[in-house]
């Protein structure tokens, strides 16, 4: 059986604007691809076990205990997102560019004691991290020679009258108020298309140029702030507030050209349709608190061993949703217009729990080699209102029917040679849909390497990592196809990492 999922996408799957929370909401909002500062993502961000660096606080709050001194950073990055994506045999290749704030956080160090029992450090530290980018722009493109997504907009109309169009078929209703559907010759309840002269000119026209254009702004950034410290050299503990802002905006564009039908291969279109253009607007702004707590173990010199857990993040969210479309006809002076008010929604959304461990291998001063473990279940995250009365008791039965427990492995290395430091990284994230998903296969994959400089006092470092995935998306299912596209996503990051420690 398929299920329809956009996949991180963040595009609404089912073309309309009612209650659009779903399943791609869900997911998008609770998973987490931690970045941070340069050391960070060079070395793929497997610190559960190191700490040490100001970003790890929103990972293992125990990492604030191994830092000796009051330390500062910021970190810019260079974001690139490449999308290739596939429809009808043609593919699309389209580039984006983002410059942000990475990470910028600081450790106040209370005391360091010369000992070697009992209290030995306490910090407390601010870090702000991005945890997600969402920028990214796609474009499917392609000649469809056997439907429309007016197709799919018929049927979804069949069995109401026109009257009854706009409040059960949103997006349809757009269409028929732009005479692209209207109602079959001897019925009050059937529909048809303009491409098939809504019924009177058999067989359809097809042959039109499709084209899907999906872009997304905004990021997910956690400001955590943190108490830790050192207990005997052996015991590093510490615990974290986590604050997180939640910004997301996606631009949905579904265009169709009738200007490639080629009359000696369809039959042409009577009313002089040329092209039409839908939009649909989505926009999410919200905050989120959870609480994390972590222990790092030192039971031999060259070991660590890291435990951290993040309780689920409680999100309260609002929602803008709006769409309009535009027809034009060679006959006529004006392109047709018609839009829907504009609709907004509150909502709460709680994400899963994480729970993490690591361990790292510290080879005297010369290297060292980390490795995480990460769990996260997404199909407990769930929706609740906030004060509108809705029931998501359907929706939040999708979700756990939907949605499945992840293992996601990280791994870091890291090479002294002087004051100069070699590092890579790699990390596996898992397969988040259930067997039977047209994603079920869905996977990420990073990979990461990077550079710096230590020396006293300072430290800069410049980091490399690349996030990538490929996945399935269905621009719209009707009766007479199901047309899909399939999409590699690459999404590299520039980081450059300056600090500066207040003691030496």
């Amino acid at each position: 059986m398929k299920k329809f999922s956009l996949i991180f996408l963040v595009f609404i799957s089912a073309l309309t604007v009612i209650n659009a929370q779903n399943v791609d909401d869900a997911l998008r909002y609770s998973q987490l691809f931690y970045n941070g500062s340069a050391r960070f993502n060079s070395m793929g961000g497997a610190f559960t076990a190191l700490g040490g660096d100001i970003s790890a606080l929103s990972q293992n709050p125990a990492g604030i205990g191994v830092f000796r001194s009051s330390e500062i950073t910021i970190t810019p990055q260079l974001f690139h997102n490449k999308s290739t994506a596939s429809l009808f045999g043609n593919s699309s290749v389209d580039y984006l560019y983002n410059y942000n704030l990475a990470q910028a956080g600081i450790v106040i160090n209370f005391f360091n004691r010369e000992t070697e029992t009992g209290l030995v450090t306490l910090n407390f530290g601010y870090s702000f991290n991005r945890t997600n980018n969402y920028n990214q722009s796609i474009v499917i493109e392609g000649t469809s020679d056997n439907s429309s997504l007016l197709d799919y907009w018929a049927e979804k109309s069949n069995g109401l009258y026109k009257d009854e169009l706009e409040s059960n078929v949103y997006d349809a209703y757009l269409g028929w108020s732009t005479y692209l559907i209207d109602s079959l010759p001897g019925s009050n309840t059937g529909y048809g298309t303009i491409y098939s002269n809504y019924g009177d000119d058999l067989p359809s026209s097809y042959g039109q140029n499709m084209k899907r254009i999906l872009t997304t702004t905004g990021f997910t950034g956690e400001h955590s702030f943190s108490l830790g410290g050192n207990y005997s050299n052996k015991l590093f503990f510490g615990a974290t507030l986590g604050i997180t802002r939640l910004n997301f905006e996606s631009k949905f564009e579904h265009i169709e050209s009738a200007d490639a039908i080629m009359p000696s291969r369809y039959s042409p279109i009577d009313e002089g349709f040329t092209d039409f253009n839908y939009t649909n607007y989505y926009k999410n702004i919200g905050t989120g608190y959870s609480l994390k707590i972590g222990a790092i173990f030192r039971p031999v010199e060259v070991l660590r061993v890291g435990l951290a857990f993040h309780s689920p993040t409680i999100f309260k969210i609002d929602e803008y949703n709006s769409d309009n479309i535009t027809a034009w006809f060679s006959d006529l002076a004006n392109p047709v217009d018609a839009k829907n008010e504009p609709m907004r929604f509150n909502y709460s959304l709680t994400t899963p729990f994480r729970a993490l461990a690591g361990a790292a291998l510290q080879i005297k001063k010369i290297a060292l080699i980390s490795a995480d473990y990460e769990y996260v279940d997404y199909s407990t995250a769930k929706f609740s209102e906030t004060g509108d009365g809705y029931d998501y008791a359907v929706k939040n039965h999708e979700i756990t029917n939907t949605l499945k427990p992840v293992s996601n492995l990280r791994f870091g290395a890291e090479v002294r040679l002087n004051s100069i430091y070699l590092r890579g990284g790699y990390g596996i994230y898992g397969k988040p849909w259930v067997a039977g998903d047209i994603n079920q296969d869905l996977y990420y994959k990073s990979i990461s390497c990077g550079i710096g400089f230590r020396e006293q006092n300072i430290f800069a470092d410049l980091g490399f990592s690349r996030l990538t995935n490929s996945q399935n998306y269905i621009l719209y299912d009707s009766d007479i196809e199901t047309v899909m596209s399939n999409i590699d996503i690459n999404k590299n990051m520039f980081t450059l990492t300056f600090g500066y420690k207040f003691s030496y």
